[in-house]
């Protein structure tokens, strides 16, 4: 019944809904306990929002639930003054019966440290952004000062804290609604059937086919033009394509390079393109031998053509990489010793270490096209076929998006190309979540790789807010990547959206994820 009364009828609803073709499952509806792009897009703006914000263009933070903030002198204690008019949704599971308080902020936030919270360990206990930065062990204690005032007390003074709670991952969720279901012994169900206070309610998913919002009418931010938003989920690229050439589907994202021309011939389609921050990357399990040794980590950086790279999948759409930040970060500096393209010097490098055979091994590639990486596994095919040269023979390896996503955490790959989108402006946002000790033992450190001395430079950065000292502790993190190279930068994408010219502000912003908040049909 779902199946057949979702996208062809609610086509016939003209301006009333919005088909968005999507290009995964999500692997839950609260942001808070996965790092997966393809996920956040489809929950954290739809369905929450986060105490602040941050502006996209002046990198200011902007008040969302929470009014008014106070930093105290010593910058250990940030006091936020909420809003009084904001409602969580009414569904068919739930009925709140108070607006958003404190007591939402000090559940939401007390979840990720506390152990004796009772949704602590639901879900296994991983909150993985805000473990690998560090979250969970700097937040001392969340106090309700009053029913609109609550202030978070730190262990340490740390310049990206405000920045880390403006991400999409910082969602507020109802404290209520998690105390009706541990009365019913459904806990589960806080991450699986969600109960936000954003623009759209949920409805119901079906995986492989469709996921159903509809607008909560109450929304405190601004009316929502859209009665339903619905999701069809198609992880196939080019079947997203001839979905909007036949209009079954409004918009669709991560277009390929190559498909471009194809939209822009429409009258009736529009692609957007936009800047984001992110990165691209060639990551090597630094536990697994012969990846341990950095020389044979080099020696495959310097066996690999990125030009090829950047024309055969990025199309020239892409820049390429000079470290592990994009150039568009205030803390890049590109790195002079960055590998070349030097198949020779490649396999002296695997005589070094002795290993002057070859070998053989796997690289894993992602299965589905993210900003980062439109075609993985064509760039895969494209080394694969450079390293035959230097006498390393490469299996390629693709599971189903959250399967490999899920053994990826495991370690069970030799190397990957992966990548990451910004969740805020700050530095940090790219060094602790990708290379952290601390992501590592989460899983989410693809590298699998965990240095001491590195982490040392991130707690300096952030125990300072002068941005000048920040630079010089990121530049030399920066330059401790591309020498130890835990993983190969390659490229910065461009994001690319196609949608039909009758959709109007779909927000693409330069990180984070998309905003259907403001969304309509004419």
């Amino acid at each position: 019944m779902l199946t057949g009364c979702s996208e062809h009828a609610l086509k016939n609803q003209n301006s009333h809904g919005l088909i968005y073709c999507a290009e995964a499952n999500p692997v839950s509806f609260n942001p808070q306990i996965t790092t997966l792009g393809s996920t956040i897009d489809l929950t954290s703006n739809q369905l929450y929002n986060r105490l602040i914000s941050i502006d996209a263009n002046t990198g200011e933070f902007l008040p969302e639930l929470a009014k008014s903030w106070v930093i105290s002198k010593d910058r250990k204690k940030i006091t936020f003054e909420l809003r009084q008019d904001v409602q969580f949704h009414q569904t068919d599971y739930f009925t709140p019966t108070r607006n958003f308080n404190a007591d939402d902020v000090v559940f939401t936030f007390s979840r990720l440290f506390d152990a004796y919270n009772p949704y602590h360990f639901v879900g296994g206990g991983q909150y993985p952004y805000f473990q690998s930065i560090g979250l969970d062990q700097l937040i001392k204690s969340i106090i309700k000062e009053s029913d609109y005032r609550v202030s978070f007390e730190l262990f340490d003074a740390q310049s990206s804290f405000l920045a880390n709670i403006a991400t999409d991952f910082s969602v507020i969720l109802s404290a209520e609604y998690a105390k009706n279901l541990e009365i019913n012994e459904t806990l589960d169900n806080l991450d699986n059937f969600p109960v936000g206070t954003g623009p759209y309610k949920f409805k119901d998913y079906k995986r492989d086919i469709l996921i159903r919002y509809y607008k909560h009418k109450s929304y405190w931010k601004h009316p929502v033009e859209l009665e339903q938003l619905v999701y069809d989920i198609t992880p196939n690229s080019t079947t997203r394509i001839a979905k909007m050439l036949t209009n079954e589907c409004d918009v669709t994202p991560h277009p390929n390079s190559s498909q471009l021309s194809i939209l822009a011939s429409r009258n009736d389609i529009k692609v957007q393109k936009e800047t984001n921050l992110n990165i691209g990357f060639w990551a090597f399990n630094t536990q697994k031998a012969p990846f341990d040794d950095s020389r044979v980590r080099r020696a495959l950086a310097h066996a690999v053509d990125i030009e090829k790279i950047m024309h055969a999948v990025y199309l020239d759409n892409g820049k390429r990489l000079e470290s592990i930040l994009p150039n568009d970060s205030w803390a890049y500096q590109a790195q002079v010793n960055m590998p070349n393209y030097n198949p020779e010097l490649a396999k002296r490098l695997l005589q070094q270490a002795g290993i002057a055979e070859g070998f053989k091994m796997d690289l894993w590639a992602m299965p589905v096209a993210r900003i980062y990486n439109p075609n993985a596994r064509k760039m895969a095919e494209l080394i694969q076929s450079d390293l035959k040269k230097i006498g390393i023979t490469v299996n390629i390896v693709e599971y189903e998006w959250n399967t490999f996503i899920k053994k990826l955490e495991e370690h069970a790959h030799d190397t990957v190309l992966l990548g990451w989108s910004a969740d805020t402006p700050d530095p940090d946002n790219f060094f602790s979540p990708l290379l952290s000790c601390a992501a590592a033992l989460n899983g989410k450190n693809a590298a699998n790789w965990c240095d001491p001395e590195f982490d040392l430079l991130l707690s300096k950065a952030l125990d300072t807010i002068e941005i000048e000292k920040r630079k010089e502790f990121y530049f030399q993190a920066q330059q401790m990547v591309i020498q130890e190279l835990p993983l190969l930068p390659i490229a910065q994408g461009m994001r690319f959206q196609a949608s039909s010219t009758s959709v109007e502000n779909i927000e693409i912003k330069s990180f984070g994820g998309v905003s259907l908040a403001k969304a309509r049909k004419l």
